[in-house]
């Protein structure tokens, strides 16, 4: 089976949620199968750019993606947060989502400028958020070299 078809396979779709007309995709039993997940992970490092400083991973799903490639990468992780979430000095920016509004934050040491900085997700459904990242990177001086979404 290819990892395509595994993934799609193991994506399940919740009607409705959080809200109505909206299609949740719930990875969780991509995250039950150790070997689906060890695929994926293979997959997103054989597709990043080289030469990677820093991967941004946006909350909360893109964390368990982005924190995977730091090891094979060589890279350091940066969490993307909701506003609030984070304990340290922040920048933040707002954006639209395909269902409201909504403010990432990231620390203000998180990017050295300069850095090459991949942004993950697990889904890409506007992009307003992976926009928001990117803005975010290029704000600390960092620079943007690409994103990577599992769906």
């Amino acid at each position: 089976m290819t990892l395509s078809e595994d993934v799609r396979q193991r994506v399940r779709d919740v009607k409705d949620f959080p809200k109505p007309g909206i299609v949740y995709k719930d990875i969780t039993p991509i995250l039950q199968c150790p070997t689906t997940v060890a695929r994926v992970s293979d997959w997103l490092s054989q597709a990043a750019p080289p030469n990677i400083d820093a991967i941004v991973g946006i909350e909360s799903r893109g964390f368990l993606f982005a924190a995977a490639l730091c090891e094979r990468l060589e890279a350091s992780f940066v969490p993307a947060r909701k506003a609030g979430k984070l304990p340290w000095n922040t920048i933040q920016t707002s954006y639209s989502l395909e269902y409201g509004e909504a403010t990432l934050e990231m620390h203000r040491d998180a990017i050295r400028p300069g850095d090459r900085v991949l942004v993950v997700d697990d889904l890409l459904a506007t992009g307003g958020t992976a926009r928001a990242a990117c803005a975010l990177v290029t704000e600390l001086g960092g620079e943007a070299v690409g994103a990577l979404f599992l769906i």
